[in-house]
């Protein structure tokens, strides 16, 4: 099973950006989404270090609720 992360885009530079999720901060590649129009302040889901969709901040929200209370349950 992969999990893919929702994370929010901070700086761009060129196909790298920095993204932020929870207070940590990951170099991620925006290689896999050259269509897209993406910014900063923008919400992308990432694997492996790789952003591999956009997203809305309500789904970003929502999937972070739920990896809450998953972790809640395994607590």
């Amino acid at each position: 099973m992969c999990l893919a992360v929702p994370m929010q885009i901070k700086t761009i530079d060129d196909f790298q950006c920095v993204c932020e999720a929870r207070g940590i901060e990951r170099e991620v590649s925006l290689f896999m989404l050259q269509g897209e129009e993406i910014g900063p302040g923008d919400f992308v889901l990432v694997h492996v270090g790789y952003a591999i969709q956009k997203v809305s901040a309500e789904d970003a929200a929502s999937s972070w609720e739920l990896f809450d209370e998953i972790l809640a349950a395994d607590a």
